[in-house]
Parts: C-alpha cells; sequence; structure tokens
C-alpha cells in the first residue's frame, strides 16, 4: 500500500507549532514568577537565556546520536520532553525547595525537546517523496509563526478570562499539543534522507566544504535579521502607536510574526512560479530598507510600519537558507541540517545582542542599534550572490 506522506508532513507543521509553544510561553509568566515566588527578575530572565543556550548545546550534540536512534526515536524523544517539561512546570516549582531551581529543570526538559525539533523538522520533510521542496519547506516554517500567533492570543485570552493565577491549567492544555503530535509520529511514514546505500557527509567533510560555510553565514544572517528588530517590536509599537505596553506587546510582536508567516505562506503557495534567488534578493532589500526606516525617519509611525515591514521581509530568509543548502550539497544529511540549525540560533541571539550592544555604545540609542543591524541582510545578500556564482561555476553557466 502506497504510503501517505502527507500525514508525515502535517505532523512536522504541528511540530513546529510545538517549538513556538516551547519559546513563546513561559516569556509570558515572568511577572506571575516574579509576584508568586519572589524571584528576582534578574533570575527570571536566566531562564530564556538557559533554554535558548540548551538548544544550542541540543542542535550540536544531535550530530552524534540522531542517525543512530532514527528520526522516529528522536522525534518521539522530542515531543515527550516538550510534553513533560511543560507539566513539570506546573508541579516543580512547588515541590521543590527553591522555586527558581524547579523552574529551570522544567525549563531544560521542554529546551531538549525544542532544540531536537529544530534539527528533525526540516529534514523529515525534505525526505518526504514530494515536488517543489522550496514550497515545503516555506510552508512549514510558516508554522512557528502561526504557533506564536496562537500561544500569545489562546493565553492572553484565557488569562484574560479566567486570570492569570490560572496559568498551570494552560501550561497543562499546551502540554497537551506535543503529546498528540507525539502518537501521530508513532504512526506516520518517515522516509530516509539519503538513498539506500549512501552515506551522510560527516562534519569534517562539511567544513572542508566552501560553500558551506557561504550557507552557515547565510543561516547566521537570516537569524538575526528575524531577530534584531522582533524583540523590540513591543517598544516600536509603543513609541510608533502610543498604546499602553500590552497592546503594545500584542500590536508589535504579533504583527511581526504574522506578517512574517504570510511571507513563508505565500511562497509555500506560489513558490513553483517565484525563482527562490529573486524573491530572497528582493526580501533582504526590502529588510534593509525596513530598518533604515526604522533608524533614519524620525516619525515614530514610519519606525513602526518599518518594524512591521521587516517581519514580512524576513519570513524567507531562514527557510530559504535551508532550501539553498539541500539544492547546493548533496547528502548534507542531518549534520548539515543541525549546524545549520545551530547558525540560525546563534544569529538569533547574536542579532539583538549587537543591536543591543550598539546602542548601549550611542547613549541607550535603539535607532543606531538598529542601523548596525543592517548589515545582516546585506550580508544575506553578499551570500546569494556567492551561491549563484558557485552554481553557475559547478554547471558551466554564466
Amino acid at each position: 500500500m502506497e504510503k501517505n506522506y502527507n500525514k508525515t508532513i502535517y505532523a512536522c507543521f504541528v511540530g513546529y507549532i510545538v517549538q513556538a509553544i516551547v519559546n513563546n510561553f513561559v516569556p509570558l509568566l515572568f511577572l506571575t514568577f516574579h509576584s508568586t515566588y519572589g524571584i528576582p527578575m534578574t533570575q527570571i530572565t536566566l531562564l530564556i537565556t538557559f533554554n535558548f543556550g540548551l538548544q544550542l548545546l541540543v542542535d550540536l550534540l544531535s550530530v552524534t546520536f540522531v542517525d543512530r536512534i532514527g528520526y522516529r526515536a528522536s522525534m518521539i524523544l522530542a515531543h515527550v520532553c516538550a510534553s513533560a517539561g511543560f507539566l513539570l512546570l506546573t508541579v516543580l516549582p512547588d515541590a521543590c525547595d527553591n522555586a527558581f531551581a524547579g523552574l529551570m529543570i522544567a525549563v531544560t526538559i521542554y529546551a531538549v525537546g525544542g532544540g531536537l525539533l529544530e534539527v528533525l523538522v526540516s529534514p523529515v520533510v525534505e525526505a518526504c517523496p514530494t515536488e517543489n521542496k522550496e514550497k515545503a519547506m516555506s510552508l512549514l516554517h510558516s508554522f512557528y509563526c502561526w504557533g506564536h500567533v496562537a500561544v500569545v492570543l489562546v493565553s492572553t485570552l484565557f488569562f484574560r478570562v479566567f486570570g492569570i493565577e490560572n496559568w498551570k491549567i494552560m501550561a497543562c492544555a499546551w502540554s497537551i499539543v506535543p503529546f498528540v503530535n507525539m502518537l501521530a509520529f508513532t504512526r506516520v511514514p518517515i522516509a530516509s534522507l539519503m538513498e539506500e546505500g549512501e552515506k551522510g557527509l560527516t562534519m569534517g567533510e562539511l567544513f572542508r566544504n566552501k560553500i558551506f560555510w557561504v550557507l552557515m553565514l547565510m543561516m547566521v544572517c537570516a537569524g538575526a535579521s528575524e531577530q534584531a528588530v522582533s524583540q523590540w517590536a513591543s517598544t516600536f509599537a509603543e513609541l510608533g502607536l502610543g498604546v499602553s505596553k500590552t497592546v503594545g506587546d500584542l500590536a508589535g510582536p504579533m504583527l511581526f510574526a504574522v506578517l512574517m508567516g504570510s511571507a513563508r505562506a505565500f511562497y509555500g503557495k506560489y513558490g513553483d512560479r517565484i525563482d527562490l534567488d529573486q524573491f530572497m534578493i528582493g526580501s533582504s532589500v526590502l529588510c534593509v530598507i525596513a530598518y533604515l526606516c526604522i533608524s533614519i525617519v524620525p516619525n515614530p509611525v514610519v519606525g513602526f510600519v518599518g518594524c512591521a515591514l521587516s517581519g514580512l521581509s524576513v519570513g524567507i530568509m531562514w527557510p530559504g537558507s535551508f532550501s539553498k543548502a539541500t539544492a547546493l550539497i548533496a547528502r548534507g544529511g542531518t549534520a548539515m541540517f543541525a549546524l545549520l540549525a545551530l547558525a540560525g540560533d546563534v544569529g538569533c541571539s547574536g542579532g539583538p545582542t549587537v543591536v543591543g550592544m550598539v546602542s548601549g555604545a550611542f547613549h541607550d540609542n535603539l535607532k543606531t542599534g538598529i542601523l548596525a543591524g543592517v548589515v545582516f541582510p546585506i550580508l544575506l545578500l553578499v551570500g546569494i550572490f556567492l551561491c549563484r556564482l558557485f552554481t553557475a561555476k559547478v554547471t558551466g553557466h554564466k
């Protein structure tokens, strides 16, 4: 009987929603943790740093075991960790003598799940025997954006109706999503990235490939371009629209995520009619324009519009870079996807850091920091043209 790989792709879509829950639910509870458990805000902010830091480590370590235990077992493990982490979030802070230690244990467990998902989901979709891989990859990554929107909207609505003191119910509800998807991954067909008898490239072989380093640079710039502005979206909403912080949190990051997801969904639907390189070049140029609107134009409303445009412009960067990697490097395998995910996460951390450091050096001038961030989409443009030169050299075309 012919295997239905559409179910596999749908399960992967949900996998990225799970990762969105992992990254975006707990930050909504920071003030609640502060008031309920008396944890200093300096410690609470370590939760998000630790979450992403551990995901970086998992990205790197996954190269050593994913191929050994297989993609199915790894996917099941990722979802079990995510579900268990959310459930333990409701128990450990009260059960442990130190509430912060309890939170850290829960974050550790679900961060392992989030890190594994980032490494696994893209290659599982790439391995499915479907046409128009670039379309599927772009549509896949849009589900992280929709998951982000859903987490903020559903959680905010729940807290509004039932009270923030009932956050544990919401955490348990979110834990159901990875649990159900884990059951799906026990049944859906999973294809191999390699032909029978083939082996994926080792890390050493990848490191000796010049185009791989260009792709790594592109992933760093994709992550940095995405996060350099999104971290400040709430601030621009408050300043540009003159709204409260609550409305700013919804208008800024939510609009950014919606537009980023829309760009990915658009290419996911029409990608067979659009050249990926041209779409990425146009998006990178739009990103530069958006950054300049934010940093140079004195009108705060224009700054907020620039912030929204940057969400639209960065949508294709991450999935597009993944697609270019699979097209340019044969037999890249798990190692390639893991290292690209690692580079993307480095960019996600480094982008806001660069903006913050430059802003601080110029007397907390956020606009100057954003202006410095223009380097990321510009470098991504350079990477695209280097890939085009490499392709022309290999094929013999000018």
